[in-house]
């Protein structure tokens, strides 16, 4: 199951205690996925929510029963597009039904039918939380969390999700909106916000999963971060101690390590015979004592010397062929 099914799943079966909860969840689900027709010329009613899940279809038909024990008609069938998933369609028909529940919804005004998020819909902080949870049953979906954070509400009416946002950032979310297509898509792509939203929509065992996940990941990345440092100080230690013995090897070939000063000449023949050893262990070896900053810096003395060896000798060759 994926991550989306296991919060669908977790907030289908959340049935809010109060009515006006209920009405706005109801609310979420019809602006959402909903089609109304309130023809009053040709005398023509119905409100109709498409569904590909089974949990959201029977969250909805619960929430209307519960709400306004109505009589409502759920047809299903195979789609002939979705690998022959069965779909959802979920009718209430008669005009008094359709009319008590647009009025509920605030969707209908002068026989007219807005799809809108009305005010006073979402005026208690439970009523905001249960309108989201609708969002996201009806339309919402999430990546999978162990790839990447990316939580996502399709809406096809741009003045809805301009809503949508504002609801959500009510809630200290940075929900933002992208156009895809012909859909305003509202979502979210950090972790941290994406754990909030489903605190406010109540998906609390989904939320302990992906905390559990998020520390996970996070362990995984401070380990490769660590190791990817370790490695990296490992190949500097390494072509350093490749460059200081090539320097020291040249000086010994050409004038030879006597020319250097007595603890110059020291350091370099233990660095000779110590090829891996760290500079803080190369100066543990000296007859007395020096630190990891002096070593390097003796180092660095060898290193200019063998490099003004280089360069007089490429002076003289010029100055034979001339």
């Amino acid at each position: 199951m994926s991550f989306s099914s296991t919060i669908k799943e977790e907030t289908a079966r959340h049935i809010g205690a109060a009515r006006h909860c209920r009405i706005a969840e109801i609310t979420a689900i019809i602006n959402m996925s909903g089609t109304i027709e309130y023809d009053t010329k040709r005398n023509r009613y119905g409100i109709m929510v498409h569904t590909e899940n089974v949990a959201v279809a029977r969250k909805y038909f619960t929430l209307l029963k519960k709400t306004f024990n109505i009589n409502i008609e759920v047809v299903t069938r195979k789609s002939q597009y979705l690998k022959k998933k069965r779909v959802y369609n979920i009718y209430v028909l008669k005009r008094v039904d359709v009319t008590k529940i647009l009025q509920a919804c605030h969707l209908l005004e002068n026989e007219e039918v807005h799809y809108r998020i009305d005010p006073l819909i979402v005026a208690e902080t439970c009523c905001r939380r249960a309108y989201i949870r609708g969002t996201f049953l009806a339309a919402g979906s999430m990546s999978e969390p162990d790839k990447t954070y990316h939580l996502e509400i399709v809406d096809g009416r741009e003045s809805h999700s301009e809503q949508l946002v504002a609801l959500m950032n009510h809630f200290d979310m940075d929900a933002k909106i992208v156009l895809r297509k012909k859909y305003h898509v509202v979502y979210l792509k950090e972790g941290a916000q994406i754990v909030e939203f489903l605190n406010v929509i109540e998906a609390h065992v989904a939320l302990m999963k992906l905390e559990n996940l998020r520390i996970l990941k996070e362990m995984r990345n401070n380990v490769n971060r660590i190791v990817n440092c370790e490695t990296a100080n490992i190949n500097k230690t390494v072509s350093a101690a490749v460059r200081q013995i090539e320097d020291i090897k040249y000086i010994q070939e050409t004038v030879g390590l006597h020319t250097l000063s007595e603890g110059l000449e020291e350091l370099a023949l233990l660095r000779l015979d110590h090829s891996e050893s760290s500079l803080k262990e190369l100066g543990q070896m000296l007859s007395q004592s020096v630190g990891k900053s002096g070593v390097n810096h003796r180092l660095r003395k060898i290193s200019h010397y063998a490099e003004s060896l280089r360069e007089a000798r490429e002076d003289h060759h010029e100055g034979k062929e001339h």
